[in-house]
């Protein structure tokens, strides 16, 4: 493990008031530094409220910005209004129209984004590396065999949605406003932010991708303890058994899930958008295709109902025999 990487668990380790101060020490640094033309980028999830409440604990009247991309839950969007100041950004395209441009956002975003290559590229070079990996040992940008049969497949599997619905959207906003962002990601988001923090060894980035990243080295049970020791305001989204609040239909890792799974989880609570989604959009034959089960709840759940029922009917039973 490199210095960087030890820096990093060493400052995961550190206890909340701490890491407080340090967030701090860095908001303060680039809000300084872009003389106050900066933003707090707001999904309505837990790490970017905490984000906000935190920034504007020292700048009250820094702008939040939004992007409503039309795929988030009922709750984030209610919790998002409940919020002041706050800037909604909205794309010019919409999801029906990003899948069928692009493709769906299925496996991962770098999986996705090599059958999108292989299935498109008139680069022969490049469909070589798809399909055989790069010219290193590590045989790099290889399609992993597992998802191969995807690539001659009818259905489109793309990785621009983030870009298309997000991303555009935030540019044209940057360039109009000449603002810098904040942003609430984290170390233990994924391996890629991970690595990110690790070469950069700080969270203010002045060059290259422009961003602030403060809670870099926070922890999800970080988040929670500063939510419950502030009393700070979540959607309730999370009181409904969600622990992440992306894009409703994004099936992005959804086929390494453990349990009931979120589709599974979306079918209980949010049946209507789980009927456009599976069967007006076409999400249930991605997952058909994966190997993704979106409509059976876990064996848990499941066992949990059926103990209930049995009781009620013991119950019932009892009544009418008049015990």
């Amino acid at each position: 493990m490199n210095d960087k990487a030890w820096l990093l668990k060493e400052r995961q380790a550190l206890p909340l008031d701490i890491k407080v101060r340090m967030s701090l020490d860095r908001i303060t640094e680039w809000y300084n530094y872009w003389k106050g033309k900066a933003y707090v980028s707001f999904s309505g999830g837990k790490d970017s409220t905490v984000l906000l409440y935190l920034v504007r604990s020292i700048f009250p009247d820094i702008e939040a910005v939004f992007v409503d991309t039309g795929l988030e839950f009922p709750e984030i969007w209610g919790f998002v209004k409940s919020i002041d100041n706050v800037t909604w950004l909205r794309p010019k395209i919409k999801f029906p129209e990003v899948i069928e441009k692009y493709g769906y956002p299925a496996i991962s975003k770098e999986v996705s984004q090599q059958i999108y290559e292989a299935k498109t590229t008139k680069s022969e070079k490049l469909l070589h590396k798809r399909l055989c990996g790069g010219d290193n040992k590590y045989k790099s940008g290889k399609i992993p065999e597992k998802w191969k049969y995807l690539i001659p497949c009818d259905i489109k599997i793309g990785h621009k949605c983030c870009d298309a619905l997000k991303k555009r959207p935030i540019k044209k906003y940057e360039k109009q406003t000449g603002k810098a962002p904040i942003v609430g990601i984290m170390a233990i988001d994924s391996q890629a932010r991970k690595q990110k923090y690790i070469r950069r060894g700080t969270c203010n980035s002045f060059s290259g991708k422009i961003e602030s990243n403060p809670l870099s080295f926070w922890t999800d049970s970080d988040v929670w303890e500063y939510i419950r020791k502030y009393d700070v305001p979540y959607s309730q989204i999370y009181d409904m058994g969600y622990d992440r609040t992306g894009c409703m239909f994004c099936m992005f890792g959804v086929h390494l899930e453990k349990g009931e799974n979120r589709f599974q989880r979306m079918r209980r609570t949010h049946p209507k958008q789980w009927d456009y989604c599976i069967n007006k959009l076409g999400c249930g034959k991605v997952l058909d295709l994966i190997g993704v089960d979106y409509n059976s709840a876990t064996p848990l759940f499941e066992k949990k109902q059926k103990e209930v029922k049995n009781e009620e009917a013991n119950r019932a039973k009892l009544a009418t025999n008049g015990v």
